[in-house]
């Protein structure tokens, strides 16, 4: 069965924020996501949104006690999440001139992916990144299973 929401065989993260509306907007126009849609309460504020940049697709979640909290209420990053863009120097530009927090500097790794780390500001941590070069994993010193 096709799903209008989301293709088979794609991980679809979940992530926390104590004000979904409030990422709704810092994840447009920092990093480019557009919204797919939103739910919540008739008159209230969101409870959850999908967002897609390309072929990336997240859900936004609102942080309850009890479970789902933000990196910065814990202290510390609970997860990464990599984004693959096409033109990842533009975008690199575009979000350090938004003022977002960069954590890694946009570089060439040893795995042959162009890249760089920032944090949002609740404190997830994402990499934003394009293949450059072909490397087998054999080549960057990864045992194939």
């Amino acid at each position: 069965m096709t799903n209008r929401s989301v293709p088979t065989d794609t991980v679809l993260p979940h992530i926390a924020y104590e004000d979904v509306a409030e990422a709704l907007a810092w994840l447009s126009s920092t990093f480019g996501f557009a919204e797919h849609y939103r739910y919540g309460e008739p008159g209230g504020p969101p409870s959850g949104a999908q967002m897609r940049l390309g072929g990336a697709v997240i859900m936004l979640k609102a942080a309850r006690s009890g479970g789902g909290a933000t990196p910065h209420r814990i202290g510390h990053w609970t997860q990464s999440l990599t984004v693959f863009v096409d033109d990842v120097d533009a975008h690199f530009q575009h979000t350090r001139s938004a003022g977002a927090n960069i954590v890694e500097d946009l570089h060439e790794t040893c795995y042959g992916e162009r890249q760089y780390g920032v944090e949002d500001f609740a404190g997830h941590h994402w990499l934003f990144s394009r293949h450059a070069t072909d490397l087998s994993p054999a080549d960057w010193g990864a045992t194939l299973a």
